[in-house]
């Protein structure tokens, strides 16, 4: 009994560049998506951003601080 090679198909799948309506589904009603996000989490979104603004508006006074207190 030996063995005798078989022969796979690979199957290859494709997108046609004629065919663009993948991904509507994702981009559809995307500002209204966008609006209940962030309705729904506002105070989520407060408690990220508020740190990150806090710090780097700091660090911009206290870079202009530095640099007028060498003007002098």
């Amino acid at each position: 009994m030996g063995k005798q090679p078989v022969k796979l198909k690979a199957v290859v799948y494709a997108l046609s560049p004629f065919q663009q309506k993948i991904m509507t589904g994702l981009w559809k009603d995307l500002p209204e998506k966008i609006h209940h996000k962030v309705s729904e989490n506002w105070i989520s979104t407060i408690l990220l951003l508020a740190p990150v603004i806090g710090t780097y508006s700091y660090a911009q006074y206290y870079k202009e601080q530095e640099k007028l207190e060498h003007r002098f």
